[in-house]
């Protein structure tokens, strides 16, 4: 195959080079394409634009295929946990015992966080989202660390991914507890990750807390699903903002505002919110199914198919196991639940759905077990962004040390043309 790509452009024609991926992907080189012929390329949303050249995840959502680093994802979510994913995305290896325990450790002495930072967290009303309230504090983070980060130095580096990693699981689960009107806690460094996140969550004042070990599979699950989804618009954010040699915290918290909208990250969110919707209706699911098939119906079922995959999500496969334990072990009977159960039984045996590849997707899922365990559902896209942190922390670090351009998208200008001034009097 030859290396090189021609475009025609009225008589004129323009050599471009061809980049091949390691998994044989295909893109045309059109870096220089402006500067050869004075013409732009026009992708609405970038969804034909590679804007980076990366190592970290592969996605084939033809195949359902998803990986980091080259280990699929059913291997990792099967076998690790959170902090050796996080590890491996970042630094690019999994970690050996020794390196584990460290990150584990290092984790463990930056977890405190300055008291300065909980007067901000109580100055915001409980009405805010806790979306907001978690970029700003992570923002905020910035004021307590100001000094930048040297990339050259692999300890300096090192330090500031640290940090974000100790500090974020400490703002997450104090924003939740302020949503609930609990004290707020640092939890126990005698535990792991993750297991520590969910006694910061859970724990309560007036009794001895005690591990549930298929609530902590289920998140750590689920914050491995979401650690990384390749390029895109909250970690596309993080790489536009960091290009311009912003910090990594300020990267991080514009990600974190990104991950916020409904077609992203608050896609979780919105599945419950349509279940709710559906109940107060009467709770026929069989009626919402055949207003989500009617075209002319302004109502959209959320939670089912995605932009990306054209088959069943491999997120949702393993999850989907998960929701099932956790609503086994819980035992709960919530008509929120069922409905939801009812939707996903309908959807995988209604022919329409199934021709349309429309099967239920990970933020399906993701918003059943977390309604389960009584989170609120606009906790839901900030129990997102602790599990994509990893993933933003590493493509932030491949970004500034491949020493990638600042970002600076083209248009194609369509106002008007040049016009003269007119004064007030005569306008």
């Amino acid at each position: 195959m030859s290396n090189k790509a021609k475009l025609k452009i009225n008589d004129s024609e323009i050599e471009l080079n061809l980049i091949e991926g390691s998994e044989q992907e295909i893109g045309i080189d059109i870096s220089s394409l402006r500067l050869k012929s004075n013409v732009i390329t026009l992708d609405p949303g970038y969804k034909n634009t590679g804007s980076c050249k990366s190592s970290i995840t592969f996605l084939d959502g033809e195949k359902g295929i998803l990986r980091y680093r080259g280990y699929s994802i059913e291997e990792l979510a099967s076998k690790a946990d959170f902090l050796e994913v996080a590890y491996l995305l970042i630094f690019g290896e999994l970690p050996n015992k020794q390196q584990l325990e460290k990150l584990s450790n290092d984790i463990k002495e930056r977890s405190i966080i300055d008291e300065d930072l909980r007067i901000i967290l109580n100055s915001f009303p409980k009405s805010a989202h806790p979306m907001g309230i978690l970029s700003s504090l992570t923002s905020g983070l910035v004021a307590f660390d100001p000094s930048a980060v040297n990339i050259d130095d692999e300890e300096d580096m090192y330090d500031a991914i640290l940090n974000l990693l100790a500090k974020i699981p400490v703002l997450v689960a104090w924003v939740y507890r302020r949503r609930k009107g609990l004290p707020l806690e640092y939890g126990d460094t005698s535990l792991a990750y993750v297991e520590n996140l969910a006694k910061m969550m859970f724990q309560r004042p007036n009794k001895e807390y005690v591990q549930n070990d298929t609530i902590v599979s289920a998140l750590n699950k689920l914050l491995i699903l979401h650690a990384d989804h390749e390029q895109n618009c909250s970690t596309s954010t993080v790489r536009i903002v960091g290009s311009s040699y912003a910090g990594l915290f300020a990267s991080v918290a514009a990600g974190i505002s990104a991950l916020w909208g409904r077609l992203h990250g608050g896609a979780n969110q919105a599945v419950i919110e349509m279940l709710e919707e559906i109940q107060k209706d009467g709770g026929d699911t069989k009626k919402f199914m055949s207003k989500a098939k009617d075209k002319s119906d302004p109502f959209r079922l959320m939670g089912f198919g995605h932009r990306v995959y054209k088959n069943f999500d491999p997120r949702a496969k393993i999850i989907k196991v998960e929701a099932d334990k956790v609503l086994n072990e819980l035992g709960i009977n919530d008509p929120i639940l069922d409905i939801a159960k009812g939707l996903e039984k309908e959807a995988l045996i209604d022919n329409y759905f199934i021709e349309r590849k429309l099967y239920p997707n990970v933020d399906f899922y993701s918003g059943i077990i977390y309604k389960a365990l009584e989170i609120p559902s606009e906790m839901f896209t900030v129990m997102f962004a602790l599990g994509r942190l990893p993933g933003w922390v590493a493509h932030w670090r491949e970004m500034r040390i491949n020493k990638e351009p600042i970002g600076r998208p083209r248009q194609i200008y369509t106002g008007e043309k040049l016009r003269k001034f007119s004064e007030i009097n005569n306008r």
